[in-house]
């Protein structure tokens, strides 16, 4: 008995609480057992914390390892993991040796983006059995936002090419590459061997054959009720009900049994109309089928436009801002006669060229530090306002892809000349979709400019999480009554711009409004107050 108090304590010393609870025999009191089954209770006990402490201890010494095995560069796995940790995007990888294959690395379609779910390869760099260092721009991915180099954290060969150059809607994950440690493995690998990549289009085209065979008994019904979406495309092919066949509960035939039936080949009933008409006649005359063709050609013909990924983004993000945001439109008309004398005035006299929107810029920028409540945005997850620290605008630039955003950062503290410079820096970035994440994430308000165009004033969609954006129209010459310096009023010509603020009305009130613009309208009226 003494020789299993000595043991318990000893389990004690390593930390290892415990509760016995033994029959009334077997009780422990004091830390003594008592009883006739106290001996027998205690090597029961001291078993199973043995079994425990010999987990703990492996666990201790497998986790050693991992750690010893992580400073090992010769461990591509774990060199892997320790060189994630210091990339913001991390590299979808893993090493294989499979059964008749040697070790070989399956490199996935990386998420270059927060917002990124699946990319299309814009462009491969290195080609099959091409040197890959560590470093080296494997491709270029088109994600949500910009197109982004690709670079490997790794070094070796490239064996195989999964997502040829081209491909479109790649899920982040996906296969889209296959290296090897040596050059003479690269011919280790067939051609058509599965990585994964090729399995999700073959199980499509196999399940398509099994979803027509279930869909085939439920179009027996007849019609007894017609949904709306199905009698406008009934009334817009001139079908007949009769022939249609509903797949609807009690009946109800849907969009979904019009649309297939279009896609069977079923003729209209003005078409039915037209053959039973005509079959009297043996040979339909050659002025009848010269009205006919340019009719039915002209319904059929229409283009489809594929869209890019950064323009499906850009529509999925507009409709929540115009569903979830509440819109408060203001807007006001400014002179800008001062901001064409100023303009001219730096480039004659200081040969410093800067275009208008680079005024507009800076004067948004000061009006939005004067109004910190304007330089907010609404938290959802708080549900309340929060103010950003510093005045960074994004300027809408049209791109061959979509409109893009770059943004000005701490625009309110740098010169009209330092954002003109950076303004074209990160438009021509934007074109050519060479925009780094940090370049175009984030900011805290927008600018849309239209003014090189004929538009006059136009009402702008908020870009979320921001609170506010400001559409900016073409400048026109209008006349309206001035006081002179003599205290007389007389006509004058004066240049008037429409500035039109959409601003969330969580964020933005009236009065919030209201003192934004007063500041903005100072700042267009005496440009000094950029210089301050």
């Amino acid at each position: 008995m003494a020789k299993a108090k000595d043991k318990l304590n000893s389990c004690f010393d390593f930390g290892f609480l415990f509760t016995a609870n033994l029959s009334p025999r077997g009780e422990m009191a004091n830390g003594e057992l008592r009883g006739d089954r106290g001996s027998f209770a205690a090597e029961v006990l001291l078993g199973k914390m043995a079994n425990i402490r010999a987990l703990l201890v492996g666990l201790s010494r497998a986790r050693g390892s991992l750690a010893e095995a992580g400073r090992c560069a010769s461990t591509r796995p774990s060199l892997l993991a320790s060189l994630g940790a210091h990339y913001k995007i991390p590299l979808p990888a893993c090493w294989f040796s499979s059964t008749g294959l040697p070790p070989h690395l399956v490199v996935g379609m990386p998420a270059l983006s927060p917002t990124m779910n699946q990319g299309n390869i814009a462009k491969w760099r290195k080609q099959e059995g091409d040197k890959i260092e560590v470093g080296d721009v494997i491709c270029e991915i088109e994600t949500d936002k910009a197109t982004l180099e690709f670079e490997s954290l790794e070094e070796g060969y490239l064996a195989k090419i999964l997502a040829p150059e081209g491909s479109k809607d790649v899920q982040v994950g996906q296969p889209i590459a296959v290296t090897v440690e040596d050059l003479e493995d690269i011919k280790s690998i067939p051609a058509d061997t599965s990585f994964g990549g090729e399995q999700k289009e073959e199980h499509s085209t196999e399940s398509a054959p099994q979803n027509k065979v279930v869909n085939v008994p439920e179009q027996t019904s007849t019609v007894s009720r017609i949904s709306p979406a199905a009698k406008l495309l009934i009334k817009e092919h001139g079908l007949d009900t009769s022939s249609l066949r509903a797949s609807g509960p009690r009946g109800t035939l849907l969009k979904g049994d019009v649309l297939a039936a279009l896609k069977s080949g079923v003729s209209s009933s003005s078409t039915k109309e037209k053959k039973a008409a005509a079959q009297p006649s043996s040979q339909p005359t050659r002025d009848s089928q010269a009205q006919a063709s340019p009719v039915s050609q002209k319904a059929d013909t229409y283009e489809d436009i594929p869209n890019s990924q950064i323009r499906k983004v850009i529509a999925k993000r507009l409709l929540e801002s115009k569903q979830t945001t509440p819109h408060l439109y203001l807007s006001k008309d400014v002179v800008l006669d001062p901001l064409l004398a100023f303009r001219n005035e730096l480039k004659e006299q200081h040969g410093i060229k800067v275009s208008v929107n680079d005024i507009i810029i800076k004067a948004v920028a000061i009006a939005l530090r004067n109004v910190p409540e304007a330089n907010a945005y609404w938290n959802n997850e708080k549900e309340e306002t929060q103010k950003c620290d510093s005045v960074d605008i994004s300027i809408a630039v049209a791109t061959e892809k979509g409109l893009m955003t770059p943004i000005i950062r701490n625009a309110d503290q740098k010169t009209i000349s330092a954002i003109s410079s950076e303004v074209k820096q990160l438009a021509e970035k934007a074109r050519v979709g060479k925009l780094a994440p940090n370049e175009f994430q984030g900011g805290t308000f927008s600018i849309s400019n239209l003014g090189m165009y004929p538009v006059d004033h136009f009402c702008a969609i908020i870009n979320p999480p921001q609170s506010g954006i400001l559409a900016v129209g073409r400048g026109n010459k209008v006349v309206e009554p001035v006081v002179d310096s003599d205290g007389t009023e007389k006509a004058a010509a004066v240049t008037k711009m429409s500035l039109t603020l959409s601003a969330d009305h969580r964020v933005f009130d009236g009065q919030v409004g209201g003192k934004f613009f007063t500041e903005l309208a100072l700042n267009f009226s005496d440009i000094r107050r950029l210089l301050l």
